[in-house]
């Protein structure tokens, strides 16, 4: 019989829980894609194996890849940014823009132009936490204000509010770099929690603040007894209106004899984001540390219980999941019931505002001469779009 596991069982094991899951391509097929860059490919590494025997294992997703994909699952689609039925209730920022009409942005009127569930850094994100030179640090006072209840905006960055005493508690000083007082890290834990749980299951820095907290939730998919399959294409320009004539380009695909993904959830890392102190509780409570557990399980199912796309060469089914003794298992995860028990504070959508020309492509020349959102404040860190995904 397989084995099930609960939120409440994984998050009080003494080691972190290791899960395999076995992928297909679905209709049979043979190839898919691995993440790769046009004209370096994908990865294919020599791995030692027992007797002296190397095997070709390819990288088909990064950690960083595979955290993206994740976090997609808790999205209606690629274009629709509102959380599946499911994960009603669970905060999360969006970034949103429009048009002020007395210094208020209306409900009605607001376009949300990313999520922290669809940024990299979350709630890092310089789109919520505002552009800051290296210079100072300090806001540029041009966007990342959040949209208060009563639809006015802040006067200050969401980044400020966030270094607050009433939150992470940093202690500036006058200083380009500073860190929250040790007693401040349980706020620092409670506040990403308020307004961005999701980050601190797949991790999340702010390297202005010296606030590094690793993934909950590390994955990688990879793919054993890997070779590399070269093919190509040809774009055909039938109206003779483009200057790329017919190109030919390569494709680079790959075959294995098997196809795993590997999760692991450090449950004690999980676990020490709060503990119990007296009658009260530092950082978060034994509640919102299940639901962390809970939603990472969540994923995982999710991920598994359908085919998945990773890219668009790259539709694979689950066949099997099971522990690191080879032994199959099921998850048992009541998400509902873990959202409604973790105390999230209202509103749980915390719009950031920004103007439109802040958020309009620029011209090539004022590209130049201004700097990227990230590259501003020694940029953030955490999953970039690398590989493709």
């Amino acid at each position: 019989m397989p084995e099930t596991l609960t939120p409440s069982g994984v998050l009080e094991r003494r080691e972190p829980l290791v899960l395999f899951a076995y992928f297909e391509p679905v209709a049979g097929l043979d190839r898919f894609q691995p993440a790769g860059f046009p004209e370096v490919g994908h990865v294919i590494y020599k791995a030692p194996r027992s007797g002296g025997a190397v095997e070709n294992v390819c990288i088909v997703d990064s950690a960083a890849s595979m955290a993206n994909h994740l976090e997609a699952l808790c999205m209606r689609g690629a274009h629709d940014y509102d959380l599946v039925d499911e994960l009603q209730g669970m905060p999360y920022l969006r970034c949103v823009t429009g048009d002020l009409e007395d210094g208020k942005l209306s409900l009605k009127n607001r376009e949300v132009v990313l999520t922290s569930l669809t940024e990299g850094h979350r709630i890092a994100s310089t789109y919520f936490f505002g552009n800051r030179p290296k210079k100072s640090l300090k806001w540029d006072g041009k966007g990342a204000q959040r949209i208060k209840d009563d639809d006015t905006l802040c006067d200050k960055s969401f980044g400020d509010e966030l270094a607050g005493a009433g939150n992470f508690g940093i202690r500036l000083d006058g200083n380009k770099r500073a860190d929250p007082p040790a007693e401040k890290w349980w706020d620092v834990f409670k506040t990403i929690f308020r307004y961005d749980p999701n980050a601190l299951v797949h991790g999340v820095l702010f390297p202005q603040w010296q606030i590094k907290i690793p993934r909950v939730l590390t994955a990688h998919l990879e793919a054993f007894g890997a070779a590399r399959v070269d093919r190509s294409g040809v774009k055909f320009d039938r109206l003779g209106k483009t200057t790329s004539g017919q190109p030919i380009f390569a494709v680079d695909d790959a075959t294995a004899r098997e196809i795993r993904s590997t999760f692991i959830l450090d449950s004690a890392l999980a676990r020490s984001f709060g503990r119990e102190n007296g009658s009260a509780a530092l950082g978060l409570t034994s509640a919102q540390k299940k639901f962390l557990v809970a939603l990472a399980l969540w994923k995982i199912q999710r991920l598994c219980e359908t085919p998945f796309r990773f890219r668009s060469g790259c539709h694979l089914k689950c066949a099997r999941l099971a522990d690191d003794a080879g032994q199959e298992v099921t998850l048992d995860v009541d998400i509902k019931s873990a959202i409604n028990q973790a105390g999230f504070q209202e509103p749980r959508v915390t719009d950031i505002f920004w103007p439109r020309e802040e958020l309009e492509p620029e011209s090539k020349a004022d590209e130049d001469e201004k700097p990227k959102p990230d590259e501003e404040g020694e940029g953030n860190g955490a999953d970039d779009a690398e590989e493709g995904e």
